[in-house]
């Protein structure tokens, strides 16, 4: 599976051990949800049953990788809602969001609820998060993570992203936008399938469109956070550059402490705005988790 991503072999940086990454299983990372617990409480309870977590990201959060061979998803603590499995870059895009506390937050593609949670998580369960899902059978699985996890400041919209109403204006938006999934794709995954020309060409038509209207929802001052779990330069900078092209939005710098490669200027004889660059690029060979690209996009004023 991994010659579908021959065609980046220009663009991702070492790409052979990018390539060697993929043949090896993800790592389990949990996040400890503060809502409910203090963390050093959380790891001392875990460490009183032999269970040792190691710190993933910068020492304010709490990101850590769970024991190999776990499943944390079995623990008590997860059921009692004190951890959430998720990501390690997952959990990057509501930390380069970093909502204020009593903000107005719209997180447009809500489900399966662990963004969600953990912007409630950075907000301090204050404010109110707007959490959008169109798709009706995915309510269920996001009403459990968001009850599980004692989030008490979000309610539930089921809109189509880019069509979203524009009777309101938010502080912050997370637009984590339905894309290819090629960034999922590592030993034993089943996630990740290619899609043809004719479906590619309508995904990148409705990232554009939600891009759009995710902007467009912002307030004077407030910042938006793009996000896809695909490698693509068509569904990542080229839906960037859509936006700069047709609003005056400005690309933000994402400070990280995690490695990643710049967005790119160029990729099949298009160009793009040289500000893109200010985009992260997560690979799985420098960040040991699920590939990623973020764009951090304010609205002037």
């Amino acid at each position: 599976m991994e010659r579908a991503f021959e065609r980046y072999r220009d663009i991702i940086p070492v790409f052979e051990a990018f390539q060697e990454r993929l043949n090896s299983p993800l790592p389990q990372h949990v996040r400890v949800n503060t809502l409910k617990i203090k963390t050093p409480s959380l790891l001392q309870s875990l460490e009183r049953k032999g269970i040792l977590l190691n710190r993933a990201s910068g020492p304010e959060e709490p990101i850590f990788l769970a024991p190999e061979g776990s499943s944390p998803g079995t623990w008590l603590e997860y059921v009692l809602g004190y951890i959430h499995p998720q990501a390690l870059t997952s959990c990057l895009a509501s930390l380069f969001l970093a909502p204020e506390p009593e903000s107005y937050v719209l997180d447009m593609c809500a489900a399966p609820g662990g963004k969600t949670s953990h912007l409630a998580q950075l907000m301090k369960g204050e404010g109110l998060i707007v959490a959008n899902e169109l798709q009706r059978k995915r309510h269920l699985p996001l009403l459990n993570t968001l009850s599980r996890l004692g989030v008490m400041n979000a309610v539930l919209t089921a809109y189509p992203a880019q069509e979203f109403p524009l009777k309101e204006r938010f502080d912050s938006i997370l637009a984590d936008v339905p894309c290819s999934g090629e960034g999922t794709f590592r030993y034993g995954s089943r996630r990740f399938r290619q899609t043809g020309k004719g479906a590619s060409r309508n995904l990148c038509e409705a990232q554009r469109r939600i891009i759009l209207r995710a902007f467009d929802l912002l307030r004077a001052g407030g910042r938006m956070l793009y996000a896809t779990c695909t490698y693509n330069p068509e569904e990542n900078e080229s839906v960037v550059a859509y936006l700069l092209k047709h609003r005056d939005a400005e690309m933000l710098s994402i400070q990280s402490p995690l490695l990643f490669s710049p967005g790119l200027t160029e990729w099949n004889r298009e160009t793009y705005d040289g500000n893109i660059r200010q985009a992260a690029r997560f690979y799985p060979h420098l960040v040991d988790s699920v590939g990623f690209f973020m764009a951090k996009i304010g609205k002037r004023g």
